[in-house]
């Protein structure tokens, strides 16, 4: 049983870093940091802060919610959050404390 937090990062698959969609960066981001796993979501549709709603559309999907999420140990935490300020990425996020681990024998 490990000690950490789950990020969960939130944006829409028009946003792009490096010519990548941010989504997809920051799951490459994790990899090159050594976390151990992250997981891309794409949702049907939701709002943000802007209170401007966006969804998918059968025909354009630029403005599709995208969320990536991780668990992640804190000097794991630390070690995204300082390269995101870094790569000067704005995005929101949630951090939150979790305790996380495998179940079953190895």
């Amino acid at each position: 049983m490990m000690k950490g937090y789950q990020l969960t990062f939130f944006t829409q698959q028009d946003r792009q870093h490096h010519h990548l969609p941010l989504g997809e960066w920051l799951v490459q981001a994790a990899m090159k940091l050594g976390i151990g796993g992250a997981t891309l979501t794409v949702a049907t549709e939701g709002f943000g802060h802007d209170r401007k709603l966006h969804s998918a559309h059968f025909f354009e999907l630029a403005d599709q919610p995208v969320e990536v999420t991780m668990a992640v140990s804190a000097q794991q935490a630390e070690r995204m959050f300082e390269h995101l300020k870094q790569e000067d990425v704005k995005v929101f996020y949630v951090k939150t404390p979790i305790e996380f681990g495998m179940t079953g024998e190895s």
